[in-house]
């Protein structure tokens, strides 16, 4: 399969499993009860290396499952894949030029993707096409066209698709989950979300920049379905800086936060966003903000009267506040930095009174669930990764629906595509559920 029938067939219009798809020419396997389940490695970076093979080997015997492969485009990680494993788990692994390579030889039963940002979905159409089951890093997307066909390419089959958000895993996010899904909490009337950081480095690799000729790579690949555009070791490795390779905060961590108000509420997609952003402190050529404030509207459509705002803010410039997720009712707080409820700001007897109204406050609940959230913005094998990667490894040999289906990717991609729209455009953004299209100022929102 040469570079441009491989690309056409990423085009939406190609996305769908038929008989020319790679599917159709590989049979899926379903691993029987004692077989050991064959996985690669799509992207070779820091993710991958630092902690998805790390949580996936502490439970690979257990589990009877095996990397045997690593697809990387770029040759110095190819080198330091097989170094890895060589070094690290005293083994050898297969490690190919391209993903085609890896899928028609290595005999793969599932892959984990750990690709740039605005590769994931697409990756995720190849590995369900040939017939791997798939864990996926988040964000599952960055334009609602790879959204769409990725969920589209998953629902046609049988594989098993578990997208990186870890929180479904957390036994105190389910915990919570199940507190407010009891009515105990109340109505939701508020969120509060923030992710800080002090870091000028953070994204930042001038070291492998420096380093990096194009020969090194297959940059046309890279590209998959964005724009031609000229060869930039920066945008290859430090994606994360660049639209359209990647929104950035949204992407990178609104993805995580505003997940677990589709899996607590139910609800699928805010109604309207309005948000903004700029570079404010590092001004280093990036063209993602480093700083980003966005207010989301939920509720159902048929009733505006209903609903509460979720407010969700980020900067790299100070660090002060951390990382916190809040939920707020009329009757207190549930804050899972601290994984309590409390009667904090619920309505008080000196208010309710005058107004011949009760008043509500909530009993002070610790969430069960072993300390608190793991909300910090540095990577790292943590008990959340851990469980998210066992629970995928289990649904591999059980079939079962694993914690973070497809639905939950596409559900946060579209919340994420919504306030990188708003930012980028100024304008207040909603979303057309029957075109499935983020619109920006009356127009279909694209790159």
């Amino acid at each position: 399969m040469n570079r441009r029938t491989f690309i056409q067939s990423l085009s939406l219009a190609g996305l769908a499993v038929g008989a020319g798809s790679l599917s159709s020419r590989i049979l899926a396997r379903a691993p029987g009860a004692n077989e050991r389940i064959r996985v690669g490695v799509v992207g070779f970076a820091d993710r991958a290396r630092q902690v998805l093979i790390p949580a996936f080997e502490k439970l690979a015997a257990e589990l009877n499952c095996e990397i045997v492969a690593v697809s990387d485009i770029w040759n110095r990680r190819r080198d330091e894949a097989a170094a890895f494993f060589r070094e690290k788990y005293g083994r050898t692994v297969a490690v190919y030029r391209n993903n085609e390579e890896m899928y028609e030889k290595a005999r793969l039963d599932a892959v984990i993707i750990a690709t740039a940002d605005f590769q994931h979905a697409l990756h995720c159409v190849e590995a369900v096409k040939a017939g791997c089951d798939a864990y996926v890093e988040k964000p599952f997307a960055e334009t609602m066209a790879d959204a769409r066909a990725a969920l589209k390419a998953v629902r046609s089959g049988d594989r098993i698709v578990q997208i990186g958000s870890q929180r479904r895993s957390g036994s105190n996010y389910h915990a919570a989950h199940d507190y407010v899904k009891s009515g105990q909490f109340g109505d939701i009337v508020f969120a509060e979300m923030s992710w800080n950081v002090n870091q000028p480095g953070r994204w930042r690799r001038p070291d492998l920049v420096a380093g990096l000729k194009e020969s090194d790579v297959d940059w046309k690949r890279f590209l998959l379905n964005r724009p031609e555009a000229a060869w930039d070791p920066r945008k290859y490795v430090e994606y994360r800086l660049f639209w359209p390779y990647s929104s950035g905060i949204p992407g990178q961590w609104m993805c995580h936060q505003i997940d677990t108000v589709h899996w607590f509420t139910g609800l699928p997609h805010p109604r309207s966003v309005s948000a903004s952003g700029g570079i404010y402190m590092w001004k280093d050529g990036r063209t993602n903000f480093d700083t980003m404030t966005s207010v989301f509207d939920y509720g159902p459509l048929e009733d505006p009267t209903k609903g509460f705002q979720v407010v969700y803010t980020s900067r790299f410039s100070n660090s002060a506040g951390g990382v916190k997720e809040i939920y707020y009712s009329n009757g207190g707080e549930l804050n899972l930095d601290t994984n309590k409820v409390s009667p904090n700001g619920g309505l008080r007897e000196r208010y309710a009174a005058p107004m011949r109204m009760e008043p509500n406050l909530l009993e002070p609940v610790s969430l069960k669930g072993g300390g608190p959230a793991a909300t910090d913005a540095n990577t790292g094998v943590d008990s959340m990764v851990l469980a998210h990667m066992r629970n995928w490894m289990e649904c591999l040999r059980s079939r079962k629906e694993p914690n973070a289906p497809v639905e939950a990717g596409y559900q946060h991609s579209i919340a994420t595509i919504m306030a990188n729209a708003a930012a980028r455009t100024g304008e207040k953004v909603t979303f057309d559920a029957k075109r499935q299209e983020v619109i920006a100022g009356g127009k279909v929102f694209h790159l």
